[in-house]
């Protein structure tokens, strides 16, 4: 069955001086102010389209990751994973970088490596960003 996750953003004014807010319809869980100052220059307080696709891919590999442990029959301890998507006002996102570190009993090094590398190809959002280059450092505890 198909799921379908729905964000809404309302912008007020032109790109340059106008604003906006994005929220989380389906969960609610969230609001959260827009700007282009934020985007290009950087603004704590606001969050940026690349922040969010950033919290998106960070939660996609994490799982993605997670579901190939276990079926490799090493689950994870814990995984932690920074998304860092990069935005150039003159090229727009210019890529994601996944930063890894997880604990994994039990699994060598190598292993590791080429399990997390098919996570960061298969994950269903780095499926979607296929038209920007995506990095991965990862480090096993």
């Amino acid at each position: 069955m198909a799921i379908t996750s729905e964000a809404t953003t309302v912008w007020r004014g032109e790109l340059f001086s106008g604003s906006g807010e994005v929220s989380l319809d389906s969960s609610n869980a969230a609001h959260f102010g827009v700007d282009w100052r934020a985007r290009s220059e950087g603004e704590a307080g606001v969050t940026t389209p690349e922040e969010l696709i950033g919290a998106a891919h960070s939660a996609c590999f994490a799982m993605a990751f997670s579901n190939i442990l276990a079926g490799h029959g090493t689950p994870p301890e814990n995984i932690q994973v920074t998304a860092a998507v990069t935005f150039d006002a003159a090229q727009g996102i210019t890529g994601s970088h996944l930063l890894v570190n997880a604990s994994v009993p039990g699994l060598e090094e190598s292993e590791f490596q080429k399990l997390a590398d098919e996570a960061k190809r298969t994950c269903p959002v780095s499926r979607a960003l296929a038209g920007i280059p995506i990095t991965i450092e990862a480090e096993l505890n």
